[in-house]
């Protein structure tokens, strides 16, 4: 299924429209609400709890964003409920109680995070549950991962929903030291596009010139990039891509 139109149209706040500054944090209820008020998309991104529960959180430990410490997969979703995030009023939410909040009204972007650990087959229970809660959900949705095997799941979980690629030049990535040289170069490449049944990429902003990405852009996928923090990344990446994700300023 191809993206949403809205999806390329509306630029996608990275983790809700969040400033801890302001008592927003990141992937929080606040920071969805005000995207939504503001007209813009959501990007957000799910873990797993220990009883097998999407979460709506980035990190795959608790100790930057809350008072808790050890890994999100050590707490059970009623227990991950009751965490509250730094610097604002909310806890950490479910999958379940996001899409209850945005009921459709802004297009939905959702980052699977890698659970294997290095980017490989060790993962599909959050898939399953994603793809599960997101069975009956009636508004734009969308999901990606920067793991290729996480979106196979959630294209065997999901046949008709929209998935894609999180993409970057790997090899330049501290968070992908670990892979082997020849995994890292086949991600940069995008090589499993076909294979997992794509529709777009987000792509690191830094890497548009990649030859993959206008190759890809021509034969019909949706480009879409991260993380975009001023007006000058925004015009220079919308030369290629075709929307954003973004934080920092208001697109």
């Amino acid at each position: 299924m191809p993206l949403h139109p809205d999806f390329l149209t509306k630029p996608l706040a990275h983790r809700g429209l969040h400033d801890r500054s302001k008592g927003i944090p990141e992937n929080s209820p606040a920071a969805f609400q005000a995207a939504i008020d503001a007209g813009y998309g959501i990007e957000c991104d799910l873990q797993l709890s220990a009883d097998g529960k999407a979460m709506v959180f980035h990190d795959d430990r608790l100790d930057r964003l809350t008072e808790a410490t050890g890994p999100v997969r050590g707490h059970t979703a009623a227990d991950l409920g009751e965490i509250k995030l730094k610097d604002g009023d909310d806890f950490i939410p479910t999958l379940t109680e996001l899409l209850a909040q945005v009921k459709g009204r802004v297009p939905l972007l959702i980052e699977i995070k890698d659970q294997d650990g290095k980017l490989g087959p060790d993962t599909g229970s959050l898939e399953a549950d994603t793809a599960r809660l997101l069975a009956d959900y009636d508004g734009p949705v969308a999901v990606m991962s920067f793991n290729p095997h996480a979106i196979a799941y959630m294209r065997e979980y999901a046949p008709d929903l929209a998935l894609g690629l999180v993409t970057c030049n790997f090899a330049a990535e501290e968070e992908a030291a670990a892979l082997p040289a020849d995994y890292a170069a086949a991600l940069s490449e995008i090589s499993d596009y076909d294979r997992v049944g794509a529709c777009f990429i987000s792509h690191d902003h830094r890497d548009l010139h990649r030859p993959r990405v206008a190759a890809l852009k021509k034969a019909g996928a949706a480009i879409l990039c991260w993380t975009i923090r001023s007006k000058e990344q925004e015009d220079a990446a919308r030369k290629v891509a075709q929307n954003i994700t973004f934080e920092g300023y208001l697109a």
